[in-house]
């Protein structure tokens, strides 16, 4: 009697998803097909078998094989069914059997060393290489096995990114999904993972075991980039705090320290002409952060191609942010506005002696090192505590290969034994003078350059024609090109040779000072002096500044703009960047006309940070104390009569800006929404600014404004009345928002579950604040109900007594119109 022998397949007891987490540790990402194919030990298992082996019977006789031992595995033609009988060895299918069930046995094997790829679910299984009693597999751990191989075939799909990689990172409490997760963000462009950083910076800080596995890819990033490496030095010092003595904190000294150092690059040297101009004696770093120095970001790095002498890389632009910052807080000393304009163009003149400098602007994204910043250009803002600052900063982008251009110190004074300066030519008495800066004489040396000579006739036709500017005291400030080789050539203000200024110059710049200011230009006004500044063009801005600047032939000369706001929490207003981002992608990918405009935001810690402003664009307040009209009669003032195209064009934009930030502030709950804080662009869009108080705050903690959003009847009438198309338009607008905002809801609540870690920001210390933030999203609800809710959310926001109240309130206390 031949005994049966049956055939089992092998248990797989090892658990995939943790093999393929633990096979990508050190490496940029996952091995081709990890996840999605059978284990390769089976194979090779196979492979040891001699191809002579066959089963015999207890008597030594040699069982009988469906299938020839030397026939190649899966040889069966895809149109034939594969068959098993009890014994689990493979046969040819029966065709006298018609749909034989496949027993429960073998198909929980399957289930067990199957990937669960689609693709293999219809492949016969591998002959088996263990023979022995059968052995039952546990339902529950091949579920689980299962739904881990899901979960890697969704880690390796085209529609995983970078949103669903932080969320998994934050909410998976296993090892293996953590560290597969914190390996596959080397795989992910790098600013992707920049817009999370604030998050990732979190994490690191708060979670222990996370901060181990996203060490290896911080670390990586910050040998690469000085820039990456201050951006999350600033983040870490920001939320982390100097009490906690924790893996962030020696991670941000580590940095600091240049323990971490920065890859050199090609480019990064002082050329030896630039330490000509400079006056350097020895190549050095002593005087980093003295702005009497004329070096304050000079590291004192003289190297060629690579830079080997170990000079500090990250410190001169921690100098140039801590000047300005240092600004700031010394304004605000300051009472009288006008004297705060005159204080703070006499401090970035003397910073601007240290310039250029291999320093830059952090707001901008492209590689450039800045020039110069224009005192003239500069103004404080209308702020009743502190002291925000706008100015400009001339910048050259780069490479990172090209020197820098010779710094242009002004002209040494004449010579005790020089002729004194003629006062009898009218012209001399009509030059502009400079502000008051009695405390840094270097400034007194510009004045002494511009002198004057019986040539200036003759000289001043070979000086270039440039574009007329209304303010005079700004062309004061550029050098002419005549002056500038002055300087290099290094002769005296007494030579005929060389003028700093030319009487054509000086009329040039008469008729700039008298010319007609430009039809609706705002009137200086000493309660808001930045009004003026700000109501200028950028084009023009841009065409005016070029032309006074000594650098503004280079190819790569760029105009930026930067405020510095020192005495505000920026942390809220980075977390609210980037829920209109979230938003504004939300409703891009739902092809909903909704415009936002985020705005760049920079924390430098806890109460400092940078800002980009919004260009050619003033407040509601600006608008109403400058004209006096109404936003509608401003709008028809600026872009044309009612039925023109180009007020037709600013209307449109105006209702679907206002019912973007409508939602947006229906579902961050914005407050502090005076006319000071909205905008109005060139273009006729709504802007909203200063994002100080979301979700749980308001000013005062007082919960005053309990309106959904801001809503007035000024808003309306730009709309043409509560019964017009425009006004159903903007109704229509909020709820298709709501609609595909709603979608995408998981990918803008998460961002605030994770900084809501730590208790840092005060706008999510409240225990429900992240749920009722989902709740305003209306998961449950159907169109039909949306929209009932959209039409109650704008009748109590245009009804609403609260937003009549709170304007009235800023109105006798800040003098907000």
């Amino acid at each position: 009697m031949v005994r049966k022998i049956v055939v089992v397949g092998l248990r797989y007891y090892e658990d995939p998803f943790y093999k393929c987490a633990k096979h990508v540790t050190g490496s940029s990402g996952p091995p081709a097909g990890c996840g999605h194919q059978r284990n390769r030990s089976l194979d090779s298992v196979l492979q040891r078998i001699p191809e002579d082996m066959t089963p015999t019977s207890p008597e030594g006789a040699p069982l009988r094989m469906p299938i020839e031992p030397s026939a190649p595995r899966l040889a069966l033609p895809p149109e034939v069914p594969a068959g098993s009988d009890d014994s689990g060895i493979h046969t040819p299918p029966d065709f006298n059997d018609e749909e034989r069930p496949q027993p429960r046995a073998a198909a929980r094997s399957r289930e067990s060393l199957d990937s669960g790829n689609p693709e293999e679910t219809e492949k016969p299984p591998d002959p088996p290489d263990t023979i022995g009693p059968p052995i039952t597999t546990d339902i529950s751990s091949a579920e689980s096995s299962k739904h881990k191989d899901f979960l890697l075939r969704l880690f390796e799909s085209n529609l995983f990114d970078m949103s669903m990689a932080i969320s998994y990172l934050f909410t998976s409490k296993e090892s293996g999904v953590q560290t597969y997760l914190a390996n596959k963000l080397f795989s992910f462009p790098h600013e992707d993972v920049d817009f999370y950083l604030p998050q990732l910076a979190t994490m690191y800080i708060e979670m222990g075991d996370v901060a181990d596995l996203l060490r290896p890819y911080l670390v990586y990033r910050c040998k690469q980039s000085a820039e990456f490496s201050l951006r999350l030095v600033w983040l870490l010092t920001a939320f982390g705090g100097e009490s906690k003595r924790s893996k962030a904190i020696k991670l941000r000294d580590s940095i600091l320290a240049e323990e971490i150092r920065p890859a050199a690059r090609r480019g990064h040297h002082r050329s030896q002409s630039d330490a000509s101009a400079l006056r350097i004696a020895t190549p050095s770093g002593r005087h980093l952060g003295d702005l009497a120095s004329g070096r304050a970001f000079d590291n004192g790095c003289l190297c060629g191609e690579q830079c080997s002498c170990g000079a500090p890389r990250l410190a001169p632009q921690i100098q140039f942010l801590t000047a300005l910052t240092n600004i700031g807080r010394r304004l605000a000393s300051v009472a009288d506005k006008e004297r705060r304009n005159g204080r703070l163009r006499a401090e970035l003149a003397t910073l601007d002696l240290n310039l250029p400098a291999r320093v830059w602007l952090p707001l901008h994204k492209r590689p450039h090192y800045v020039l110069r910043i224009p005192p003239h250009a500069a103004a404080v803002l209308n702020s009743k505590d502190k002291a925000p600052y706008i100015m400009y900063v001339e910048v050259l982008e780069t490479d990172g290969h090209e020197p820098l251009p010779p710094r242009l110190l002004p002209p040494a004074p004449p010579a005790p034994h020089s002729p004194p300066i003629r006062h009898t030519k009218s012209e001399e008495n009509l030059v502009p003078e400079w502000p008051a800066l009695s405390l840094y004489s270097a400034l007194d040396d510009v004045d002494a350059g511009d002198c004057w000579s019986h040539d200036d006739d003759d000289l001043g036709a070979h000086y270039p024609t440039r574009a007329p500017a209304p303010d005079s005291l700004s062309q004061m400030s550029g050098l002419s090109v005549a002056s500038v080789q002055s300087v290099q050539s290094g002769s005296s203000c007494g030579s005929r040779e060389s003028l700093a200024v030319g009487a054509g110059e000086v009329r040039r710049r008469l008729a700039d000072a008298t010319a007609a200011r430009p039809p609706n230009a705002f009137r200086h006004d000493p309660a808001d002096p930045s009004a003026l500044a700000l109501k200028e063009s950028w084009e023009s801005k841009l065409a005016r500044m070029r032309g006074a600047s000594p650098y503004g032939s280079l190819g790569g000369w760029r105009l930026l703009g930067c405020i510095v706001k020192v005495g505000d929490d920026l942390r809220q207003e980075l977390l609210a960047a980037q829920l209109l981002r979230r938003l504004r992608a939300a409703w891009d990918a739902e092809r909903v006309p909704l415009k936002l405009h985020p705005y760049e935001i920079l924390c430098l810690d806890r109460e400092c940070g940078l800002i980009q402003p919004v260009l050619n664009s003033v407040s509601l307040h600006q608008i109403k104390k400058q004209s006096g009209k109404s936003l509608r009669a401003w709008l028809e003032l600026e872009h044309g009569p009612p039925t023109s195209e180009g007020f037709l064009r600013a209307q449109h934009n105006f209702v679907e800006s206002a019912a973007a930030y409508a939602l947006t502030s229906y579902l961050l709950q914005l407050k502090d929404r005076h006319n000071g804080n909205i905008l109005l662009d060139s273009a006729g869009h709504i802007i909203h600014i200063d994002f100080g108080f979301i979700f749980s705050t308001s000013p005062k903690n007082l919960g005053f404004e309990s309106s959904p959003f801001k809503l007035t009847q000024e808003f309306v009438e730009v709309m043409d009345g509560e019964e017009s198309d425009m006004f159903q338009y903007f109704k229509i607008l909020i709820l298709r928002g709501l609609i595909a905002a709603r979608k995408h809801s998981d990918q803008i609540i998460h961002l605030v579950e994770i900084m809501r870690m730590g208790g840092q920001l005060a706008c999510l210390r409240s225990s429900g604040a992240v749920a009722a933030f989902r709740a305003r999203f209306h998961p449950g609800r159907t169109e039909l109900q949306l929209t009932a809710l959209v039409d109650r959310l704008v009748r109590d926001a245009l009804r609403s007594l609260s937003t009549r109240l709170y304007d009235n309130y800023q109105y006798y206390t800040n003098g907000i119109l």
